[in-house]
């Protein structure tokens, strides 16, 4: 499977509204500490975004309501895997992506057969407190050589500078957060990375 090689993840809807215009065409929400009847709302109108502008949309976590509401994929992390059900999501003809940060998760989640693999943080991350320290782009290759044909995502301090090199380690996709939402001009930002991933 072939993924479009840029891959923002986002807060809240409002961000789709604004950058899917642009030509984003795989997209995360990452929705923490909302009521279901926020979350429900917010998945809602990010689907129908996704649809309109022709791209894939990733829900990060919320499997149940990924299904309920008909959306492409969803995102797991190791955590989010001990509660979720892999068979109802894949009955469902959702897509999977896991993140993985060592080769014990590397393993748990190959025997998955996903549909793309996350490693990070690839950089140092100000997005959330994280155990791991940072990856550096030399893993990206090992773990590219261990994952084959099942798109890798770089993840954790990407930059439009970095991209390249993670590119050329191995990686098939970068995925930025902060990089964007904290950008003076997130429009900006998001058409360079466009251009840094084309």
């Amino acid at each position: 499977m072939t993924l479009p090689r840029f891959y923002p993840i986002f807060d809240d809807v409002v961000w789709l509204q604004r950058m899917l215009p642009l030509g984003v065409k795989l997209v995360q929400m990452r929705l923490k500490d909302k009521s279901q009847n926020e979350l429900r709302a917010q998945l809602n109108e990010a689907r129908d975004l996704c649809v309109a502008h022709d791209a894939a949309l990733v829900v990060n976590d919320h499997w149940q309501l990924a299904i309920d509401l008909g959306c492409d994929w969803v995102h797991l992390g190791q955590e989010d895997l001990d509660d979720a059900n892999v068979d109802a999501i894949r009955a469902a003809g959702l897509k999977l992506g896991v993140s993985t940060h060592d080769k014990a998760e590397l393993a748990r989640a190959l025997a998955l057969t996903p549909d793309y693999i996350a490693l990070g943080p690839i950089y140092p991350t100000i997005l959330k407190q994280m155990k791991w320290h940072q990856q550096g782009v030399e893993k990206l290759s090992v773990w590219k050589g261990l994952v084959g044909d099942i798109p890798l995502i770089a993840i954790g301090g990407m930059s439009t500078a970095r991209a390249k090199g993670a590119f050329a380690a191995g990686a098939d996709v970068v995925s930025a957060v902060t990089d964007i939402t904290l950008h003076d001009d997130p429009e900006a930002r998001v058409r360079e990375w466009l251009e840094a991933c084309a």
